[in-house]
């Protein structure tokens, strides 16, 4: 009978058999880890191929706020209605010169430019801003709707108001009429020039639906536009001279307007109309301590999203 071989086992792998086997519950519980934490090469570049990726396809530079520098901002491209950036657009807040907006617009409606109207006292004693205007002194309708305009002159603006309604409180119940006629449901105007009040108050987002129907009058359009003019009383001979207090006339291409505005209460006030390669922007700024550069940032962030999905 032939005798079989007899191996022994090597004491070395013995050991090594008892460390494997003292280590194989070890690994049970981390190879699983292991195997999530470890993806071969092509399935990790399948899985990124596969993964939708969320971008903004205009990727506009960020503005170079730490704050939004107003209590209120509409910005709003007009041919296709979108809007563009808001902020509490629908906060009520007073919009002082911006007032003068529906002041011009219903003078334009009701009275003839070449009318000719006297300054009451109680017009030439107007509070700031003023053009200084006399006591009977008669102007042309039409510039003192320029100096209204132009300057936020409120001895002007109240000259034209009293002529248009006989007085302030008819010609303010004209202007409440016009409001609710095209859909301001946030407005309530007290006075026709714009002066602080409980009772006088807006919202962004209503002056940008004003100023959109401002904007379709002719006349109100060559009002808002011009940067320098001269008026002169029919009555006498001293001159006024008109510099508009917009200062993006001349300095952004494409500007057209259309009011500015301040009071203490209000603070500093925009709404401008720019107007380039084929898109038109509405701008709505209440109570800032910053309304130009803030405009600024505001018109090129605008333009760079509508020229980009254009």
């Amino acid at each position: 009978m032939a005798q079989k071989d007899h191996i022994r086992p090597d004491s070395r792998l013995q050991s090594w058999g008892r460390i494997l086997c003292c280590l194989a519950p070890i690994g049970a519980f981390f190879l699983p880890l292991i195997g999530f934490s470890t993806i071969p090469a092509s399935a990790s570049e399948a899985h990124f191929k596969n993964q939708v990726i969320h971008t903004v396809s205009y990727a506009p530079q960020p503005f170079p706020w730490k704050r939004i520098p107003a209590h209120s901002i509409l910005l709003k491209e007009l041919r296709s209605g979108r809007i563009l950036f808001e902020h509490e657009v629908e906060k009520r807040l007073s919009p002082a010169s911006l007032t003068k907006i529906m002041s011009a617009l219903i003078i334009l409606e009701k009275g003839r430019l070449d009318d000719l109207a006297t300054v009451s006292r109680n017009a030439a004693k107007s509070p700031k801003t003023h053009l200084r205007m006399k006591a009977g002194e008669v102007f042309r309708l039409s510039d003192l709707l320029k100096a209204m305009m132009m300057v936020s002159a409120n001895d002007a603006c109240l000259a034209a108001v009293e002529h248009v309604g006989g007085d302030e409180e008819q010609f303010v119940t004209l202007m409440n009429a016009k409001a609710l006629a095209i859909g301001l449901s946030d407005t309530h105007f007290s006075n026709g020039c714009g002066f602080d009040g409980p009772d006088h108050y807006s919202t962004a987002e209503d002056l940008a639906k004003l100023s959109e129907v401002a904007m379709q009058n002719a006349v109100f359009r060559e009002l808002v536009k011009e940067e320098r003019e001269i008026i002169t009383p029919v009555s006498g001979y001293r001159a006024y001279v008109l510099h508009n207090t917009n200062r993006l006339l001349g300095r952004i291409p494409g500007v057209v307007g259309v009011k500015t505005g301040f009071t203490s209460k209000a603070g500093r006030c925009l709404i401008a109309k720019v107007s380039q390669n084929d898109s038109d922007l509405l701008l709505v700024i209440l109570n800032s301590n910053r309304r130009w550069n803030t405009a600024k940032s505001l018109i090129e962030y605008g333009f760079r999203l509508t020229n980009t999905v254009q």
